[in-house]
């Protein structure tokens, strides 16, 4: 029987092959999360290479993943820009189409432009008008809701809005260019700027990425990471959040956080997790509801690291959530932020 070849030439490897190693490396579940956002064509030929790949060596997929991570965390790198998009669009659509799309992906939702303003926060959309001649203003608050037209007039300069709200009440039915030179307006220059500041800085992403691999992955590829861009890793390092980092909530966001997980998946966290911060658990529980928790991890016996990470990871997607919602607060920073008693 012929030996198998370990594939081992990293630079000799195609764009398929490298996404192929990566989707492999990622496991099924995650794997299969990001097929959902392929269509068939492209589905097909990264099947079929992922199929031909042969065995990988651990050094070559390392190898890959730090490639990926220190390009996507690189503030230099774009993986694409409304521009380009738009460019590739017009290639196989028609201009009307490719408008309504690009207007669609631009900017907070909405179907219409003026439902797009009321997506967008008072505080910046007044920034924006203070510097548009009063009679624009007057017929962009005339065209959202009259709460968010308040926000917005009572953020503006003094006289300004005063001016504006003369405007208003002497303002009879907008004519349609009229209407459609502002929409204009407001759409290439507004908007586009909005999209463009709204876009998520990389290192997020890498840490939100890096977040949701397991320990020991985690640290393989920071480990490797730091070597080839210290301050990328530091930089990612500061923006994730971990299981460790749940011991930095204040205690009643502790409780909140105990309130919302499932009491299993809790247990089997606590098991894997620092005295410290399992005794911080403990402490915001009531005393019956901690001896049966600790009864039910004595009596659960040895449990499997993934199994851990997973729970833990559970954990701190609850917590997140939570604080999405305003329901706790989650510190910025590690260290400063540290409350000392």
């Amino acid at each position: 029987m012929a030996a198998i070849r370990v594939r081992d030439d990293f630079r000799s490897m195609s764009g398929p092959e490298k996404a192929a190693v990566l989707m492999l490396a990622l496991g099924e579940e995650h794997a299969a999360r990001l097929f959902v956002f392929m269509d068939e064509d492209e589905i097909k030929e990264l099947s079929q290479t992922m199929a031909n790949l042969g065995t990988i060596s651990a050094t070559l997929v390392e190898r890959l993943c730090v490639e990926f991570a220190e390009q996507i965390s690189s503030t230099g790198s774009l993986v694409g820009t409304f521009e380009s998009t738009e460019r590739l669009l017009l290639k196989v659509m028609d201009r009307e189409k490719v408008d309504t799309i690009m207007e669609e992906i631009r900017g907070p939702a909405g179907r219409t432009m003026w439902e797009k303003l009321a997506n967008v926060n008072e505080n910046v959309l007044a920034n924006y008008l203070k510097n548009e001649y009063p009679q624009t203003v007057a017929v962009v608050l005339s065209k959202i809701k009259a709460d968010h037209a308040a926000q917005v007039l009572g953020l503006l300069p003094e006289s300004f809005a005063m001016e504006v709200i003369m405007r208003m009440l002497r303002m009879e039915a907008v004519q349609k260019d009229v209407l459609d030179d502002v929409e204009r307006t407001l759409r290439t220059e507004f908007m586009s700027n909005l999209a463009r500041t709204n876009r998520r800085d990389a290192h997020e992403m890498m840490a939100e990425i890096f977040n949701n691999l397991d320990r020991q992955t985690e640290n393989k590829f920071l480990t490797a990471l730091e070597e080839r861009n210290r301050d990328a890793a530091e930089r990612i390092k500061a923006l994730m959040f971990t299981f460790e980092d749940l011991g930095r909530l204040d205690p009643t966001a502790i409780q909140t956080v105990l309130r919302a997980v499932e009491k299993d998946k809790l247990a089997i966290a606590l098991k894997g997790a620092s005295e410290t911060l399992r005794d911080l658990f403990f402490s915001n529980m009531s005393e019956r509801a901690g001896k049966l928790m600790r009864e039910e991890m004595s009596a659960m016996g040895p449990v499997r690291l993934k199994d851990v990470d997973e729970s833990q990871m559970y954990m701190v997607q609850v917590a997140k959530d939570l604080a999405g919602r305003g329901e706790i607060i989650i510190a910025e920073g590690k260290g400063d932020d540290e409350l000392v008693y």
